[in-house]
């Protein structure tokens, strides 16, 4: 399928459309592109290959989840150094009066080009598990675009904004990433997570009250825990549950005032996490105790 999404390479530096236009390109060789400026914005996303871009004449070398913003009337292009491997990436244009369009409804839309504005130009890294995130929304674009569908018009103009602020929002968490508490987001989003657990928490949600994208929230816990969210969540659940029913707590009622609503979900999670059922744990901690208390 990916492949079908693919648009042969042109030279072409101009728009047809008024708006915005995307493309995924997956070339073995390429044709020597000119030093060159738009009227418009260019959205660079690298995927692979031996390449640098040069921007007002000077060189950046490329790797996998780059992101380059290239305002208009900035010099540019891409020289491939091998033709090994493939050169592939996603290049995504939008027109200055589409962009002030979006503006109009938010400000939002406009914090990377503004900042991109500063230079010229603006490069990023963005990690795998993000990239990969955007990829697969670039490839939902993509497919709407190839599509005949009712609705595709409203739906491209729609997924052309959520795009470009998916970006811009990746871009102001790598510059951002502290609250204005001075905490880390991490140990805010935990916070949160261990104050809500009798609640429905998902990563959506933590999303939504955090303001900041689901990817972000499950990159940070990877790289703080090791494990998802969803695995965070239910080992503190399970470790307050644990607590409850060794302060005297029912079984049955540890488990739901813990955010676990099926009494099967949280006996298999519990058996996973501590090797024997509720119950059991319970009764041999006791023992335990009752033995510490004659020595």
């Amino acid at each position: 399928m990916k492949n079908e999404l693919r648009s042969p390479f042109a030279q072409r530096q101009y728009m047809l459309s008024g708006d915005f236009e995307l493309y995924y390109y997956d070339d073995q060789t390429l044709t020597s592109v000119e030093n060159h400026t738009h009227s418009y914005w260019e959205f660079y996303f690298f995927l692979e290959g031996s390449a640098e871009m040069y921007l007002k004449n000077q060189p950046v070398s490329l790797c996998h989840g780059d992101i380059i913003a290239v305002a208009p009337k900035v010099p540019h292009h891409a020289a491939i150094h091998s033709e090994k491997t493939s050169y592939r990436r996603f290049i995504f244009w939008v027109s200055c009066s589409f962009l002030e369009k979006l503006m109009e409804s938010s400000p939002d839309f406009g914090y990377l080009t503004e900042r991109a504005s500063e230079n010229g130009y603006l490069i990023f890294h963005v990690e795998d598990l993000i990239f990969n995130a955007v990829q697969a929304e670039i490839f939902e674009f993509l497919e709407e675009i190839h599509s005949r569908r009712f609705g595709r018009e409203a739906r491209l103009m729609l997924l052309a904004g959520q795009l470009l602020l998916e970006i811009s929002r990746i871009y102001h968490e790598q510059k951002n990433q502290r609250e204005d508490n001075g905490e880390p987001l991490y140990d805010n989003i935990a916070h949160f997570i261990e104050g809500h657990l009798d609640e429905p928490l998902s990563l959506d949600l933590l999303a939504q009250h955090f303001f900041v994208s689901k990817y972000y929230i499950a990159h940070l816990f990877k790289d703080n825990m090791g494990i998802s969210v969803h695995q965070y969540i239910q080992k503190k659940r399970l470790l307050m549950s644990r607590n409850a029913i060794l302060n005297g707590v029912g079984v049955n009622e540890a488990c739901l005032m813990y955010g676990f609503n099926d009494y099967s979900v949280f006996y298999r999670a519990f058996v996973r996490e501590y090797g024997i059922s509720p119950k059991k744990y319970r009764e041999r901690m006791l023992n335990a105790s009752k033995e510490k208390e004659w020595v």
